[in-house]
């Protein structure tokens, strides 16, 4: 694990300005930057940075956080990755906390299987370009498949010049041990010989997500028919080839923001895309479609695009991979190429505007293209037809989502003319063969029941507000030192209640923990009461308080909700209202006031609460409790209709 302290100085060096500034074009605006949106596709910035609060917040997305969330989530970091991208950024050396031998052995087996690999990747980049029979041979042939020395230089590609031993030999000299060449496959033993697996073939370095090198493809380009024409490191450590995509570090980006996903087949046809401009594509390197790969995609979007050659076989595995995409609740779409084309000839041969007109017009829902693909087989044969459609309702019950499933049954009784009830009565039993339950006789479709239009709506969550107003007090002035009217609550002679001013100097935080201490009362939301509890305890334990500090050491989740916080003053700033004449009252005029008004607002709000729960006890305890019940209720009335005067005068 990476120790605290490097963290700290991790945390210390970023600057969240200068790290987006890398991802996001930033402008000045007042104290802080502005930017379009990386998450969306939008015209109007709505993206805002704060180097004073180091925290950003896009106001299209929703999402916000520190230097280190915004890597997460923009380039799907894991923690510790985000943490090492920037110690590399900033030149921090990574220390590591104290772990057993067997945790130091597996970490340091992993990481000289990513060195060796890594070295692995540059050797066969400097043989391509720089020995001259890597030159004759694979830089020819690369340059015969029409890929640019910027589209090479991108992916990485390189040869493995065809030598026995040549790569095993160069690593060994330069100090790897043939143990983990022989892990990472990249050197075959057998005996006390040993030589290298790729021997005579260019070289597709495989990436993952965060782009580290997991391992490699290799092309032969020989016509030697013993040997296979593709041939994939074989499975370690690192590299699973059932959890990879091909590409997935390059298109990461693209795929978030295009939000679809183009699913090819091979190494080149990934990078031919790239090379036309299109660059949300990945590929399932010539394996089988695995859910693990599907999942990797559903981190970044929902919708997945697969494009296969023309000829029967890509065509058999368009079909196969449909369903497990269905079944991960993905979108799917399938788009064919004509006759004789496959996704690399056809990117080769046409332009990017070209290449985005044809997948737009011709991507068909998998239900058209199933029916399209299959109805040529069936033609004039029922029972084909039969078959064919219960293939699709096959597919159809692969999709968890009952009102996705309703959609599709009724576009397949369109396309195949026949009943709903029937597909419906054909899905039940479909599903309950998976489930294991029995199939409903008859299905019931849904009804549209209409609203009653004297059916109250929705009311905005009063408590939810209040305690959200509550932690932006503590997060932008828990510090700060004010006057504050205290209302203390006094019972006359005859028992009436009254809230009497007291005038008392404290800081805000302190204000309001005694308050909600003396009222003993915790938040509804688990979110607010984590972070409440975390404010106060770094309040009581530090004489200065530190916002970013603060956020930097709150978890991912939790960081979220208070950078939405903080920023939502900063949409003034990014509307620019004052330039529209409209002015916004700054909090820091009134804070004390604020800081009472939220107070008593919250414990209005809970009387209230309490008075509507002794209202709902009243009509279940025997008549004799009813009196003491009833004395409560006309207590906490009293109580509220005091504080709600004493609320329009402080308002």
């Amino acid at each position: 694990m990476i120790s605290k302290s490097t963290i700290d100085r991790v945390f210390e060096a970023s600057r969240v300005e200068e790290v987006l500034g890398d991802f996001v074009n930033l402008k000045k605006s007042g104290s802080n930057y502005k930017g379009l949106s990386p998450f969306s596709d939008e015209r109007t910035p709505s993206f805002m940075v704060s180097p004073v609060k180091q925290i950003w917040k896009d106001f299209s997305s929703g999402k916000g956080g520190n230097v280190v969330a915004f890597l997460m989530e923009h380039e799907h970091f894991t923690y510790p990755e985000a943490i090492k991208y920037l110690a590399k950024k900033y030149n921090i050396e990574i220390e590591e906390t104290e772990q057993s031998q067997e945790q130091k052995e597996q970490a340091d087996e992993r990481e000289s299987m990513y060195l060796v690999s890594e070295f692995a990747a540059k050797y066969f980049q400097n043989n391509l370009h720089k020995n001259e029979l890597g030159k004759a041979i694979g830089l020819s042939y690369f340059k015969e498949r029409g890929f640019t020395d910027e589209i090479i230089q991108k992916f990485g590609l390189g040869y493995c010049l065809d030598d026995w031993n040549a790569f095993t030999t160069e690593a060994l000299k330069k100090g790897y041990k043939l143990d983990y060449l022989e892990k990472t496959g990249l050197t075959i033993v057998k005996e006390d010989k040993h030589f290298d697996r790729f021997k005579g073939r260019v070289m597709f370095p495989i990436h993952s997500m965060s782009g580290r090198v997991l391992g490699f493809g290799g092309r032969i380009l020989t016509n030697d028919k013993k040997a296979a024409k593709y041939l994939n490191s074989p499975e370690s450590e690192i590299y699973h080839k059932s959890k990879v995509l091909y590409g997935i570090y390059y298109a990461k980006q693209a795929i978030a923001k295009e939000d679809n996903c183009f699913l090819v087949e091979g190494y080149t046809d990934v990078i031919q895309f790239n090379q036309a401009g299109i660059e949300n594509v990945v590929s399932s390197s010539g394996t089988a479609l695995t859910p693990e790969q599907i999942r990797l995609i559903n981190r970044l979007t929902k919708n997945i695009t697969v494009l296969f050659d023309s000829d029967a076989a890509g065509q058999r595995a368009s079909i196969r991979g449909i369903d497990l995409i269905l079944e991960q609740g993905m979108n799917v779409k399938v788009c064919a190429f004509p006759e004789g084309e496959d996704p690399d000839s056809f990117a080769k041969k046409n332009s990017e505007e070209d290449i985005r007109l044809y997948l737009q017009e011709n991507s068909k829902d998998f239900i058209n293209y199933k029916a399209s693909l299959l109805m040529e087989e069936a033609k004039n044969d029922p029972v084909k037809k039969a078959g064919l459609i219960r293939d699709m309702v096959s597919s159809i019950s692969k999709i968890p989502d009952n009102i996705q499933q309703e959609v599709y049954v009724q576009e397949t009784s369109r396309i195949m003319d026949i009943s709903e009830e029937v597909l419906f009565t054909t899905l039940a039993q479909m599903s309950g063969r998976q489930t294991g339950k029995a199939a409903p006789k008859k299905t019931q479709q849904f009804e549209v029941v209409r609203d009653d239009p004297a059916t109250p709506q929705v009311k905005v969550d009063e408590l939810y507000i209040l305690e959200r107003t509550i932690i932006s007090l503590l997060l932008h002035y828990g510090m700060v030192e004010e006057d504050f009217e205290d209302l203390v609550v006094k019972v006359d002679d005859k028992g009436e209640f009254s809230l009497e001013p007291e005038l008392v100097r404290a800081k805000v935080y302190e204000k309001v923990f005694l308050d909600l201490q003396e009222d003993e009362v915790a938040f509804a939301n688990e979110h607010f009461q984590r972070i409440y509890q975390q404010v106060i305890n770094k309040y009581n334990e530090e004489d200065e308080f530190s916002l970013e500090t603060f956020i930097n050491g709150l978890p991912p989740e939790n960081a979220s909700e208070v950078t939405s916080i903080l920023m939502d003053e900063e949409q003034y700033v990014l509307h620019d209202w004052e330039r529209m004449e409209i002015f916004v009252k700054g909090k820091k005029e009134s804070i004390g006031r604020l800081v009472n008004e939220t107070i008593l607002a919250l414990r209005r709000y809970l009387v209230n609460q309490k008075i509507n729960e002794l209202n709902r006890e009243i009509k279940e305890v025997p008549p004799e409790e009813s009196p003491g019940i009833l004395q409560d209720i006309m207590d906490y009335i009293s109580l509220k209709k005091i504080l709600s005067s004493k609320l329009n005068r402080v308002m």
